[in-house]
C-alpha cells in the first residue's frame, strides 16, 4: 500500500530509509550463489531468479536435495532467508515460491501438480492482476480449478483471445519455456513514491536527480547505455502518466539523462500542480551494450563522463553513500524502490 496510507493506519509507524546499494550487493552475492550451483541461471529481479538442475541429479542430487542447500548456502554466506519453489516448470516453480513464503522450500511432486495448483485463488495465475481477477470472481470464477473446467472459448470471451489461451493452459500447467541464460533487460529504471502532501517543485527536481544519478550508476555498472529517457508520475487521484524522449545517440552520462529529465518534468509540470504528485519513477531503455559509445556533439561533455567514472570508481570502492552530488543533499525523503526490468 502507499505509504500514506499505512502512515493512517498505523501513526506510530517507522519509516525505513532505503539503501539499494546495499541491496545492488546482496543481490550479486547471492547470484553468484546460484551461479555456482548451475550456469542456468535466469534473473527476473533483484531477489527473484529461476535455475535449472534438471541435468545435476549425478552431481548434486535431487531438486529438492539443491534447493535445501541452496537456502542453507544463501543465509550462511549472505545472512538473508530465500524462499525456493521446486517444480517442472517455470510458472508452477513460481507459483510454489509464492506459497512458500516466508523463508520456506516448497516442491511440487510432478504427480501432484494438479491437486496443487487447482484449489489456488485465481490470482495465483501468472498475469492475473486486480481487474482480471475481479472479472473471473464476477463470473463466479474464484481458484484455478474453476478456470481449469471452463470451455476456452468461454474465457477468452472474458479476458480476451491471448490471455484467455494463456490462463487455461497455465491453468493445467502448462508451460514450454525453458530458463533463457545471457538474456539482458530492456530498461533499468527506479522510482520514489512521496506521499499525500504537496512537493514544491524545487523538491521534486532534486528527488529526480537523485532518481537518475541511481539509474545511470547502474547503467555503467552493467556497461549498458540506453536511447529513451522516460518519466513515470502518479496523481492523488491514482491516474498515472508517462512522458518520454529519445536521443538520437545512446548513453548514460547522468548529466545528459538528468537535462532531459528535468525537461520532461518541465514540461509535465502543469498536470503535476493541477493532479498532486504522489509518486515520480524514471527508466532509461533502448538499453544496448556499451561495446563504444558514440559522442553527440558538440564535445563538451568529455569532462562529465570523466566525473561519472570517478564517482562510480570512489562509490565503488568506499560505498554508495561515501560521495554524494550537492544537487542530491536534502533528498532522503519519501520511500525508494526498484522498478521491475521490461
Amino acid at each position: 500500500m502507499p505509504g500514506y496510507a499505512a502512515k493512517r493506519l498505523c501513526p506510530e509507524l517507522v519509516f525505513v530509509d532505503p539503501h539499494f546499494d546495499a541491496y545492488t550487493e546482496a543481490s550479486k552475492a547471492v547470484f553468484e550463489i546460484f551461479e555456482n550451483v548451475t550456469p542456468l541461471v535466469e534473473g527476473i529481479s533483484i531477489d527473484e531468479a529461476f535455475l535449472d538442475v534438471g541435468g545435476l541429479l549425478r552431481l548434486s542430487g535431487t531438486p529438492a536435495e539443491i534447493a535445501a542447500r541452496l537456502r542453507v548456502d544463501v543465509a550462511r554466506e549472505v545472512a538473508l532467508p530465500i524462499t525456493v519453489g521446486v517444480a517442472r516448470t517455470k510458472f508452477l516453480a513460481k507459483v510454489a515460491s509464492g506459497v512458500g513464503k516466508p523463508d520456506g522450500l516448497l516442491v511440487v511432486d510432478p504427480d501432484r501438480e494438479l491437486e496443487f495448483l487447482h484449489p489456488l485463488p485465481v490470482e495465483k495465475l501468472w498475469g492475473v492482476g486486480r481487474v482480471t481477477t475481479q472479472k473471473l470472481n464476477d463470473r463466479g470464477l474464484f481458484t484455478v480449478r474453476d478456470v481449469a473446467e471452463l470451455d476456452p472459448a468461454a474465457l477468452s470471451a472474458i479476458t480476451g483471445g491471448a490471455v484467455g489461451r494463456q490462463l487455461f493452459a497455465l491453468s493445467h500447467n502448462v508451460d514450454a519455456r525453458r530458463v533463457e541464460v545471457g538474456t539482458r533487460r530492456g530498461s533499468i529504471g527506479s522510482q520514489q513514491a512521496l506521499g499525500r502532501r504537496d512537493r514544491s517543485r524545487g523538491e521534486v527536481d532534486v528527488i529526480l536527480r537523485r532518481i537518475i544519478d541511481r539509474i545511470t550508476t547502474r547503467m555503467r555498472r552493467a556497461e549498458r547505455v540506453g536511447r529513451t529517457i522516460t518519466l513515470r508520475f502518479r496523481f492523488d487521484d491514482f491516474s498515472r502518466a508517462t512522458r518520454s524522449h529519445s536521443v538520437p545517440s545512446p548513453t548514460a552520462a547522468t548529466a545528459m539523462v538528468q537535462d532531459i529529465a528535468l525537461n520532461l518534468l518541465d514540461a509535465a509540470w502543469p498536470m503535476i500542480e493541477e493532479k498532486g504528485l504522489t509518486l515520480v519513477g524514471a527508466s532509461v531503455g533502448n538499453l544496448e551494450n556499451q561495446v563504444a559509445e558514440q559522442l553527440a556533439l558538440p564535445f563538451d561533455r568529455g569532462d562529465l563522463a570523466v566525473l561519472d567514472s570517478t564517482i562510480d570508481a570512489i562509490r565503488g570502492k568506499f560505498g554508495g553513500a561515501s560521495l554524494t552530488r550537492a544537487d542530491r543533499i536534502g533528498s532522503n525523503v519519501g520511500l525508494s524502490v526498484p522498478l521491475l526490468p521490461d
